[in-house]
């Protein structure tokens, strides 16, 4: 964001149909006076670029998202783009995913521990909800998120449609097909981009 808005100044960078997919990052971009829409309308989309960040990435550009508790809103973001672009620290990249990272799950806040149980008795891993500060973290939506301990996850398209078939769940945080380049930041400089296949 700082950077977009440096451009703006320096270069006088012309941006229309900016979205961001949270409130810290709205925050930030109305602070240095990058100019936003409040909401992913049709006449804003599909967008031409999106760029974000995650928590995993394996070698197909399957991510693991939610880690910020903006998966949601990263997601409907991210299906209205042309070009998904992934900026991540080299040890994010996976050989599969699951294995390191919690997989975060957006769940209603309405009987969350029953839906909390249907999602650990459906994989047999165990769940846990995500906490702030000590207190319950509410996404933005008002909703919260549910973390599932790491384990292998060797189909993202399969687990997420059995967990988003369970009653309570939102939306889960594996996204597939939809990133195109992966940009990875090395500590001494170097930068390695991939392409999606």
């Amino acid at each position: 964001m700082e950077a977009l808005a440096e451009k703006m100044q320096s270069e006088g960078l012309k941006l229309k149909g900016c979205v961001a997919t949270s409130h810290e990052t709205s925050d930030l971009a109305k602070k240095l006076g990058v100019p936003l829409h409040d909401d992913l309308t049709p006449d804003i989309f599909p967008l031409d670029v999106t760029i974000d960040g995650a928590d995993e990435v394996d070698t197909q550009l399957n991510l693991i998202k939610g880690g910020g508790g903006a998966s949601l809103r990263e997601k409907l973001v991210a299906v209205e783009t042309k070009r998904e672009i992934i900026v991540i620290h080299p040890a994010k990249r996976v050989a599969k995913l699951g294995l390191t990272f919690p997989l975060p799950v957006v769940v209603i806040p309405f009987a969350w521990k029953a839906t909390a149980a249907r999602i650990e008795r459906a994989i047999g891993r165990p769940v846990q909800i995500r906490m702030r500060h000590g207190q319950i973290f509410d996404t933005d939506d008002g909703l919260y998120v549910v973390d599932v301990a790491p384990g292998p996850i060797d189909n993202p398209k399969e687990l997420t449609q059995k967990i988003k078939s369970l009653d309570g769940v939102v939306d889960v945080g594996l996204f597939f097909g939809i990133a195109k380049l992966l940009i990875i930041g090395h500590e001494d400089g170097r930068v390695e981009e991939f392409e999606a296949l």
